[in-house]
């Protein structure tokens, strides 16, 4: 007791004769007297006068910040002799106490701004100046940064994807100063150092040119206040040490200048021409020398169509513009260049591309489009290795997170190992984030509140952001240091003690598993393409190849194991299990929901702060436990139905029909769960989503909306399990085809002639080539022929004329070889469903004597002069159809010798 009162009077006495702290600082360095002006803020706060000066002044408590190495920083530290041989990594930071000065000490500015914000943070958590702090800190990541999309959930009137100008009635938020300081102050107090603005052409909103004056794509009035603007943002990011890196696809071009040329915007199919390539190059300078503080981000991919038009567009058109730019402004340290190795080769880009330019980074989505694993690995990870291994930064990039949208995801533990993973698997050094929903729709969230008020993302989502720039700063932390600190923090948002604030990360870290668990062994893809919250169909599950699962995606996006039609022939031929299996996961994610749910509701009656919040958290995590539930028993309906496709017992149909209704009582729950609380589920809201279904036009993106489908499905599967029984042999007559109407078109390009798609024609005049099997739904049509060596050297062209809407008949070669054009892929192609191509309409549609089976797509075309320009590959184009008429999408099930038919018919 007597040691406690000593300590007390001291401690007191610290506080009663150090209220004057002076802080000296270096008055000529923009960071270094941000991190100033935030750590007099936090002592005024706890009531201390600050003094600032350029000289120390020994009566008072003092604070030296500084960089390692400055005039000042010899001149103001010299009596110190403190000892900063070991202070080298970039933004790293050493503080030190000697009598009554603490000297904060950067390796750079960024090191310097750290460093007071740090202090600032132990003053804010204690109460007082920490009479002997000696520490020193720097991150792991090299980069630290986050994303925000300068795009929409819809696209603007007469545009394609990404094709989104700056303008305040487009983008209103972007000309809020309020807004962009919140938002950099939220980086920055997360040790964040970067910042992407995402755009397809951000060029023509920003700079003038004098060779293409039309090219602008805004007002005059605009352009000013765009100017304004990222002038503004750029000088407030660079205060916070943050570098804003403005990123843009390739090739697309503004709208007034595709206009100008007759031209699109964007082609993926379209060669390089010396138009597109000045174009771009001019921009880029004029660019890099309106803005040289900012970086470039440059995405190959998407909408450019060959690797070798990726390397001679990074080496001939965007390096040179850059280089352009800075012979301009008569400098010659070249500004960053941050590759993004989507959809294109990128060691390949790489190789070709650092002779001629040295300061490259990487960047590759760490598991795709969502947020799947811990353990990442197949080719994507091989892919993440490669760059790692070049003499440049890599940097993971996690994006889109579309298995998370729209429920509040906030595991510290999930999130800690995986950018663990980042660097000892991946070997990657640098984080790219995007927000954890709402991507589309930023600043807001897709919460829907009672007094019909918008929330902001970077509020609603704050752990989200916290949890990565923590361990992206340090990822090797201490796991219970980790969960006292996690404890901590929640007690202080929701107000509460320390058991009721660690049940709310039980719920976060619970609740954590469900969507990448889900995704990852039962997805059809990581991407954009699926919603996975708003669930998938039966069909979906029991027949995944007619969906097109994405190359890679199950390999990569998680640990070895057994996907549902594996599982369930293994079941039947009683052959051993292996890794991570389908049941295990249903078993798991329903644990998971129940655990998060009885996590939260027990935290509740602490909650004394931000109860509006904690409600909407609390609904969320039932809502997680309603999908978990709803997914698990379509699942085991999955699974019997997929039994009886080798049982032919009905018995094992008769099994699943109570799971099947089972699940919509649970999908019941989450549409009530949702209704109120959700906007929507997903905030890309456009034909590119496909699954469980479509998007178009702003559709089926509420669980309200999806659960009819589910019915009906129920209704479907309910009617042919009686039509089974009923029947004598245990079969239902499936009605065959009927031909396609088709439609008249005028070619205006060159061809090879027409042909017959019947029995018998070679529609490559070889015999590898002769047709087999035709679906009804084809026997009318005629194909138009071209060479297949053609085809693969220089693509598929196609010009034609038509005077009422058609759709054009296309056979894609179900093989992944290289000489056969992949079908449209929305992973890799933003445009990849511009004509309505994006679904297989019939699958297993045709035999070939000895070439793969094909699908079948379709192009739809409005009247007038149109064109389709396919990739380079063998592709059957079987001729033109009316648009009007009524096709119905099936499998046809032309498959190969040994291959089980598909069993989704059940439910159609």
């Amino acid at each position: 007791m007597k040691y406690f009162t000593l300590l007390f009077l001291t401690v007191y006495t610290t506080f009663a004769t150090a209220q004057n702290i002076t802080i000296v600082s270096d008055s000529k360095s923009p960071r270094v007297q941000f991190g100033v002006e935030k750590l007099s803020e936090t002592l005024s706060q706890k009531g201390f006068k600050v003094i600032a000066s350029d000289k120390i002044n020994k009566k008072d408590k003092v604070i030296v910040i500084g960089e390692k190495g400055t005039d000042f920083w010899k001149q103001n530290a010299k009596s110190a002799k403190i000892d900063d041989s070991k202070l080298s990594k970039k933004e790293g930071f050493q503080i030190r106490t000697q009598k009554n000065i603490i000297y904060i000490e950067g390796t750079d500015a960024s090191g310097a701004l750290y460093g007071a914000m740090e202090l600032a943070d132990r003053i804010k958590n204690s109460g007082e100046i920490p009479s002997d702090i000696n520490i020193d800190d720097s991150p792991e990541m090299v980069l630290r940064g986050a994303c925000i999309g300068m795009q929409k959930p819809v696209y603007l009137p007469g545009r394609d994807v990404y094709e989104y100008p700056y303008t305040p009635e487009t983008f209103p938020w972007f000309y809020d100063k309020q807004l962009w300081v919140k938002y950099l102050d939220m980086l920055v107090e997360n040790r964040m150092n970067s910042l992407y603005l995402w755009n397809g052409h951000p060029f023509a909103s920003l700079v003038k040119l004098k060779e293409y004056p039309f090219a602008v794509e805004v007002s005059d009035e605009d352009f000013k206040k765009n100017e304004e603007i990222y002038k503004f943002l750029t000088e407030e990011a660079n205060k916070r040490g943050i570098w804003v890196i403005q990123m843009f696809y390739n090739i697309i071009v503004s709208k007034p200048f595709a206009e100008h040329y007759n031209i699109k915007t964007q082609d993926r199919s379209r060669p390089i021409t010396p138009l597109l390539s000045d174009y771009t190059r001019k921009s880029i300078a004029a660019f890099i020398e309106k803005y040289p503080n900012v970086g470039l981000m440059v995405c190959l991919g998407e909408a450019i169509n060959t690797v070798d038009d990726d390397v001679e567009w990074f080496t001939k058109t965007i390096i040179p513009g850059v280089r352009d730019g800075l012979e301009a402004l008569g400098k010659t340290e070249e500004p960053p260049i941050i590759l993004r190795s989507h959809d294109t080769d990128g060691p390949l880009v790489m190789e070709k591309s650092l002779p001629l330019y040295k300061n490259l980074y990487t960047e590759s989505k760490y598991t795709g489009e969502s947020l799947t694993t811990y353990t990442p690995g197949g080719p994507w990870g091989e892919t993440h290795k490669q760059l790692s291994a070049l003499k440049s930064i890599h940097i993971e990039n996690v994006h889109i997170l579309a298995n998370l949208e729209p429920f509040r995801y906030g595991s510290p533990d999930f999130i800690q190992k995986t950018v663990k993973a980042m660097h000892s698997v991946h070997g990657a050094n640098a984080l790219h984030l995007y927000p954890q929903a709402s991507y589309w729709d930023w600043p807001y969230s897709a919460d829907k509140t009672k007094r019909g008020e918008r929330l902001l993302e970077m509020d609603r989502d704050w752990i989200w952001y916290k949890a990565w720039a923590r361990y992206a700063w340090d990822s090797k932390r201490d796991r219970k240091e980790e969960v006292q600190f996690w404890d901590k923090d929640l007690a202080a948002k929701y107000g509460t003690d320390l058991e009721a604030a660690n049940n709310i990360q039980k719920a976060y870290d619970e609740s954590g598993e469900i969507a990448p668990k889900t995704l990852r062994r039962f997805g059809i893809t990581e991407g954009n393409r699926q919603t996975l919250l708003l669930g998938m169909f039966e069909s979906q599950l029991v027949n995944p190849a007619k969906w097109r699962v994405y190359p890679g995606f199950h390999e990569s996006c998680g640990p070895a194991g057994e996907l549902l039609l594996e599982y369930a022939k293994k079941e039947w031929n009683k052959e051993p299990h292996s890794g991570e299996l389908p049941t295990q996961i249903i078993t798991e994610i329903t644990e998971h929901g129940k655990l998060a749910v009885s996590a939260i509701d027990k935290a509740e009656a602490k909650v004394t702060k931000n109860k509006e919040e904690f409600l909407r958290l609390k609904n969320d995590m039932h809502a997680y436990k309603a999908f978990a539930d709803f997914f698990s028993e379509k699942v085991k309906a999955a699974l019997l139905v997929l039994r009886y496709s080798y049982s032919n017992d009905i018995s094992d149909l008769d099994k699943a029909l109570p799971h099947l209704e089972k699940s919509i009582e649970y999908y019941e729950t989450l549409v009530n769960l949702t209704k109120d609380s959700y906007l929507y589920a997903n905030s890309m809201q456009t034909a590119q989503r496909r699954i469980p279904i479509g998007g178009d036009d702003g559709n089926n993106k509420t669980w309200a909306e999806l659960l009819p489908h589910y019915e009906r499905e129920l209704v479907n599967f309910k009617r042919n399990l009686e039509l089974l029984k009923s029947s004598k042999d245990g079969k239902i007559a499936t009605k065959e085809g009927k031909p396609w109407q088709t439609a008249e078109v005028t070619l205006l390009s060159e061809n090879k002639g027409t042909y017959a798609v019947k029995n018998g024609t070679k529609v490559y005049g070889t015999p590898i080539s002769e047709l087999t099997k035709i679906a009804p739904e084809l026997q009318n049509l005629k194909g138009i022929a071209f060479e297949e060596t053609a085809q693969n050297e220089k693509g598929t062209h196609l010009k034609f004329k038509n005077t009422k809407p058609v759709k054009l008949v296309v056979g894609y070669f179900n093989s992944d070889q290289k000489r056969f054009l992949f079908p449209p892929s929305l992973e890799t192609d933003a445009a990849g469903n511009a004509y309505g191509q994006a679904e297989v309409i019939l699958a297993s549609a045709m035999n070939l004597k000895e070439l793969p089976r094909v699908n079948i797509h379709t192009y739809t075309f409005q009247p007038g002069e149109n064109e389709l320009n396919l990739g380079k590959g063998r592709v059957l184009i079987l001729g033109f159809i009316d648009a009007n008429q009524t096709i119905t999408p099936r499998d046809v099930g032309y498959i190969d010798a040994g291959e089980k038919g598909a069993i989704d018919w059940l439910f159609y």
